[in-house]
């Protein structure tokens, strides 16, 4: 090994803690960890294969599945930083999403088919406003037919495309801590939203439709922020992703203990970890 490369490696194996990198439109959450582990390992002269089950070379875990037609914060734990990713799964999140009335989809997102369309021009911006009070608080949300949530060890997702009948999870209990509309230009309307772990914005925004007498689903959707990091001040886009800019962009590890706004979450959740191209069961749309 070069000089360095030696110098290099030291560097990489020293990288203990959490720090956000931009995921775009299109890849997994998985993905993108296999990615940056590729180019974090090529700055030091070493080959990453995905799919060997031996001794990791560099140990990444992500805090909390962006879907692959989202895109924005996606907190990462490195080396010792994994152990922390439970309170980045539990903690609160902000999104700005973007929503069609008039149609829904069985995905509950605009990768989906089409399976029922509905009138809208009933619906006003105080109407809509007025409807948006229903889900702010703690709330009871049934999570979407097409997630990572698991029946049997499957992921509810796998199971539907290889044509397996699937039953709805039960409702339960999230925190939507702030709910506004920022644009109201139907169909489209823009909502920002600040929620609690395990909340799913596909399943608030076909609520909402619902609750309106019409049927909306999700064409956009942006993580913003993620516990202390937000997209814009600290989400590293890929042509940043090398070990000298990791180094400079990791924050202290939060204690698991860090309250959210208004309250705080114990329930813990295992890191993701893109060794095993696993995704959250807290799919975040």
């Amino acid at each position: 090994m070069a000089a360095g490369q030696a110098t290099s490696k030291a560097k990489l194996e020293a990288l203990n803690g959490l720090f956000a990198v931009y995921k775009k439109q299109g890849p997994t959450s998985a993905d993108v960890l296999n990615t940056l582990k590729i180019k974090l390992l090529g700055e030091v002269g070493i080959k990453h294969n995905p799919r060997k089950r031996k001794k990791q070379a560099l140990k990444l875990g992500h805090g909390g599945t962006l879907d692959s037609p989202a895109s924005g914060v996606l907190v990462v734990g490195i080396g010792n930083g994994t152990k922390m990713l439970s309170s980045m799964l539990t903690g609160s999140k902000k999104y700005t999403a973007v929503g069609e009335l008039g149609k829904a989809t069985d995905t509950l997102d605009a990768t989906g088919s089409i399976i029922r369309q509905e009138a809208y021009d009933h619906i006003t911006r105080e109407t809509f406003e007025e409807k948006l009070k229903k889900f702010t608080g703690d709330i009871m949300q049934v999570p979407p037919l097409y997630s990572a949530l698991k029946r049997d060890g499957q992921r509810l997702c796998v199971l539907l495309k290889q044509g397996h009948q699937v039953e709805a999870k039960p409702a339960r209990a999230v925190t939507v801590y702030s709910l506004t509309l920022q644009d109201f230009s139907p169909p489209l309307f823009t909502l920002d939203i600040e929620c609690g772990g395990g909340f799913y914005v596909r399943s608030l925004v076909d609520d909402l439709g619902k609750e309106l007498a019409s049927c909306a689903h999700v064409k956009e959707l942006i993580r913003t922020k993620q516990g202390q990091f937000n997209l814009e001040e600290h989400a590293l886009p890929e042509e940043r992703w090398t070990i000298d800019e990791v180094a400079r962009s990791l924050q202290p590890c939060p204690s698991p203990s860090n309250p959210e706004p208004g309250k705080d979450s114990s329930q813990q959740a295992e890191p993701q970890n893109d060794h095993e191209d696993q995704e959250s069961a807290e799919r975040e749309s």
